[in-house]
């Protein structure tokens, strides 16, 4: 599983786990995955809960955008027909000038 997997962090929660599977204790497992045992308890959750997909690093949802999606549209089509230098007084658009 874990040669067929590209992310290294659940690599490495798998090999820690493996420790445990393997008869390990807890705490040798938390020496092998560098992490206290606390963490070692929510990884053993989460791989019985979901399996190796639950040991894989979630994408944080970051910040609101700014831009609704009409407004988005009508950026777009300004962008694509492009400036008219008599009134928008630029021959291209510069990230500032989109922003006025």
């Amino acid at each position: 599983m874990s040669r067929s997997s590209g992310d290294g962090n659940q690599i490495r929660r798998l090999l820690a786990l493996a420790v445990i599977y393997d008869g390990g204790t807890r705490s040798g497992a938390a020496r092998v995955g560098g992490v206290g045992l606390q963490t070692i308890r929510d990884w053993v959750l989460r791989f019985n809960g979901v399996g190796a997909d639950g040991l894989i690093d979630g994408v944080p949802p970051g910040g609101a955008p700014l831009l609704d999606e009409a407004q988005r549209r009508a950026l777009a089509a300004i962008v694509e027909s492009g400036p008219i230098p008599a009134s928008h007084g630029v021959v291209r658009w510069r990230l500032v000038d989109l922003a006025q």
